[in-house]
């Protein structure tokens, strides 16, 4: 099998198959969604440094930039836009790849089509390929590939490539081929999303700007070889523990899509913390419980939360976002974890800072071993007068098992732009 092939046929075959309701809703909530995490990072760091390093590059073209509101060439349009989108950490996930798919997917997508003036339902079919491909592939690599690659800068790299080569009017032959050179181009390891730095929210940008160069050489008639995803040398050979996982990546074609699946991020941080949120949210609700109350919090979770979430000394706003202490913190003394959470007031305030010494983080076997498809927590809360209180949750508000509303996705859209 070369898979590579079998992507393309997939993704080809969105050209023409009918839209159904669920489908052409999701698309609509994934890009909504995008523009919710997208506009409030054109306004931050490193999208506006690279705004200004990067003017001379914006050559001419119809895709609009979100930045600096100019109109650009589609991949400098889509490399922008894409970093913005990934900054204040509030972009889509399919959960079962551990994977952003809207940030380079939907900057990519949505560059081409404006440039190139196409329909919405284009740009939707497009989008929905670009997922589709992307999501499945990281079915094949996943769990393993997380271990030391940024699978939203490496896999995204081919899910911009594949709605890129779309919008370009490649037939199946060279979306294949896009897929194949997007995989040459895919990087970004894990070293960099451990600590402070701007390269985490540069990954998706990177990952649309090179699948964009690999969608428009594949239209060109540049060409790859085969087996470039599943060879022995190949794209999980050498980002994971084998040459994939390819019948988990094929498993339900047909039966669903991977957009009507993604997770919309109810809470601005990293999603490896929302199971600690949900269950301390749970439990203050339940026991009419305020902060001043609780001795002690301990969370049990999957091995990536204690491996990336345990930062009792965040530093920075993208520091804190990623501190399990931080978040909890955060939202037991002001009730949510939006953009005001990191606000350099915020993140000052004694009370949330003494509260968070009260927190700490261990890995658990059994979830690290039901992880990535189950994102769960165990929590003990230990009260000032000596009750424990135990809870263990299963599920994350906006996983699928429990969808953000159409409602409460305007909502956070409204609350954040």
């Amino acid at each position: 099998m070369d898979a590579a092939r079998k992507f393309a046929a997939l993704a080809a075959g969105w050209r023409h198959k009918t839209l159904e309701a669920e489908v052409e809703t999701a698309a609509r909530r994934a890009v909504l969604d995008w523009f919710a995490t997208t506009l409030p990072g054109c306004v931050l760091a490193p999208a506006t440094v690279l705004a200004k390093a990067l003017a001379c590059d914006r050559g001419s073209g119809r895709a609009q930039c979100y930045v600096d509101g100019v109109s650009s060439t589609p991949r400098h349009a889509a490399l922008l836009n894409a970093i913005a989108s990934h900054t204040v950490e509030f972009d889509d996930i399919f959960r079962d790849g551990g994977y952003h798919p809207g940030s380079p997917t939907v900057a990519a997508a949505l560059a081409v089509a404006q440039d190139r003036n196409l329909s919405l339902e284009m740009f939707q079919r497009a989008l929905i390929a670009g997922y589709e491909v992307g999501c499945r592939i990281s079915l094949a690599v996943q769990p393993s590939h997380y271990e030391y690659w940024h699978t939203t800068s490496t896999i995204g790299t081919i899910g911009a490539a594949v709605a890129g080569a779309m919008l370009l009017d490649c037939d199946e032959e060279a979306i294949g081929h896009a897929i194949g050179l997007a995989s040459s181009f895919a990087g970004g390891h894990q070293q960099n999303l451990q600590g402070v730095g701007a390269a985490k929210a540069m990954h998706p940008g990177h990952a649309a700007d090179a699948g964009l160069l690999a969608a428009y050489a594949a239209a060109a008639g540049l060409t790859a070889a085969t087996g470039v995803l599943d060879g022995i040398k190949g794209f999980a050979a050498a980002t994971s523990e084998s040459t994939g996982n390819w019948a988990a990546a094929f498993e339900g074609i047909g039966q669903w899509t991977p957009i009507a699946r993604v997770t919309v991020k109810n809470h601005g941080c990293c999603g490896h913390i929302f199971p600690a949120l949900d269950g301390l949210r749970t439990i203050l609700a339940e026991r009419n419980l305020q902060p001043e109350q609780i001795a002690s919090i301990s969370v049990a979770g999957y091995a990536a939360t204690a491996k990336m979430c345990d930062r009792p000394h965040p530093v920075s706003a993208q520091d804190a976002r990623f501190s399990l202490q931080y978040c909890l913190a955060a939202q037991s003394h002001t009730g949510v974890v939006r953009l005001g959470a990191f606000t350099s007031e915020t993140m000052a305030r004694h009370d949330i800072r003494t509260f968070m010494s009260k927190i700490r983080v261990m890995a658990d076997d059994d979830l690290t071993a039901l992880y990535p498809r189950r994102r769960m927590a165990k929590l003990v809360v230990k009260l000032l007068d000596g009750k424990e209180i135990f809870h263990i949750q299963k599920t994350r508000k906006g996983d699928p098992e429990d969808p953000l509303a159409d409602a409460e996705i305007v909502s956070k859209y409204l609350a954040v732009c």
